[in-house]
């Protein structure tokens, strides 16, 4: 008998229910303007979220040079350290 089926099975994972967010990184925030506000509309026009019904969090590779105002629904400790950092503003939703 084939090892998979001798192991008993454990648990269940309902995946219909998971909270999933969609990651932008601080480096792809580059692109806005300097002192420009960024919600989850200016991320789904530059096509960095693929829908506006969608969790957004903001993480922190790379580096942010410009003042921005971002709105999401979470913030890492070093995303939201450097845009503070930068001048600008984070805010949650």
């Amino acid at each position: 008998m084939p090892l998979f089926r001798r192991l008993p099975k454990r648990g269940f994972s309902n995946f219909n229910f998971a909270k999933r967010c969609e990651v932008v990184n601080v480096s792809q925030l580059e692109r806005f303007d300097d002192g420009a506000e960024v919600g989850l509309e200016q991320l789904s026009d530059a096509g960095l979220v693929d829908s506006l019904g969608s969790k957004v969090k903001i993480l922190g590779n790379g580096e942010l040079t410009k003042k921005l105002q971002v709105t999401a629904h979470k913030f890492s400790k070093t995303a939201e350290e450097k845009i503070l950092a930068s001048g600008g503003t984070a805010k949650v939703i």
